[in-house]
């Protein structure tokens, strides 16, 4: 068994309505009076009614570009050293997050992370998705440094659209499936795999129970009960599945489909989670698990999650197009090959083609 690297949780964590009021003496605990914020302009609309005045922190705004690129990690990094900054602030959705830790990582400097939307587990995760300038999934890259703080205010997610927290509950769910089928292959399963196996479980379990009732208090602009539980389900406990689980508890099929969509420009329409739903529909295909996927789609029919190739923007008879996608998802360095199955372009197509042919007949 390869080595098992735990990074299983920033150095301090808190979700409550105020708690950027504890930002800058949270800044002044660790000796950062210098601080860089990397933002989106949606992103501080969200957050600004809630970020402190500071009295002894000096705070410098910038603008990303859209995308988590290796040439914005520079750009970014070159005025954190020419400016003498002590840390970043990143705030916003997964891509300003992974942006962050990427710049934090070049300057080894110290990252604050304050989520605006509960559409991936970014806050938590020490590691960045890259792209490339056209937006296509290029490579992660997993840091050796987990954040120093990472601060829920949940009235910023409260006002988010509703398709980003549906988003974030997929990309969520993905956690059990990925996790199980890549836990479920070892003969012996070390304890701190185990607890991710138990938290990626969790996170099915809140979420098929709560998901529902949280969009709705979403919609109606109310803190409940059910939202805060899927809010932290999605960073949170979706955080702690790869954090603890390491190579185990990360990704496998679901989301090397999810880089394979992103290889044609139909899919760019698509969130993150969106496409990462339709992977795990995929996965369960090449696992011949159908009643799985049975039990799974009325809860996708709710949430209006994609299940099928008309939602993608897609067709069964564009096979050009499939054959691309489906040699995206097989490049060498891409995670389904931790699946313990023989992967070949056909087998991909076929579980496409009989996962259409499913959809189509009465349940």
């Amino acid at each position: 068994m390869e080595r098992i690297e735990v990074r299983g949780a920033p150095s301090y964590y808190a979700c409550e309505v105020g708690i950027l009021d504890q930002l800058e003496s949270l800044l002044l605990s660790n000796k950062l009076f210098r601080c860089l914020v990397i933002t989106g302009e949606k992103s501080w609309d969200a957050i600004t009614s809630y970020f402190p005045t500071m009295t002894d922190i000096h705070i410098q705004i910038d603008t990303y570009n859209g995308e988590c690129t290796l040439h914005e990690i520079s750009r970014i990094s070159q005025i954190i050293i020419e400016q003498h900054f002590d840390a970043i602030i990143g705030i916003g959705g997964g891509k300003v997050l992974d942006l962050a830790k990427g710049v934090g990582h070049e300057t080894t400097k110290e990252v604050v992370l304050i989520p605006t939307l509960a559409s991936t587990c970014a806050a938590w995760t020490p590691l960045s998705v890259i792209y490339n300038e056209e937006g296509q999934f290029t490579h992660y890259t997993i840091f050796p440094k987990s954040q120093l703080l990472v601060l829920i205010e949940p009235r910023a997610i409260l006002n988010s659209p509703k398709r980003f927290l549906i988003a974030g509950i997929a990309d969520t769910l993905a956690k059990w499936y990925e996790a199980d089928v890549l836990i479920q292959q070892l003969e012996d399963v070390p304890i701190v795999v185990n607890i991710a196996h138990q938290m990626a479980k969790l996170c099915k379990e809140e979420l098929l129970e709560h998901s529902n009732i949280a969009i709705q208090d979403l919609e109606a602009n109310t803190l409940s009960a059910s939202l805060l539980k899927v809010i932290e389900t999605n960073i949170v406990a979706g955080g702690m599945v790869g954090g603890f689980g390491d190579q185990y508890g990360r990704i496998a099929g679901a989301h090397a489909v999810h880089n394979g969509l992103t290889a044609v420009n139909e899919t760019h329409h698509l969130l993150h989670g969106e496409k990462v739903a339709y992977g795990i529909l995929v996965q369960l295909a090449l696992e011949e698990k159908w009643q799985e996927i049975k039990e799974l789609v009325p809860f996708y029919q709710l949430l209006e999650l994609p299940y099928k190739l008309e939602q993608l923007h897609l067709n069964g008879e564009n096979l050009e197009k499939l054959q691309t996608i489906a040699r995206a998802i097989l490049l060498p360095h891409e995670s389904i090959h931790l699946m313990e199955m023989n992967l070949t372009e056909v087998k991909i197509l076929q579980a496409i083609y009989t996962l259409e042919d499913l959809i189509h007949q009465p349940f």
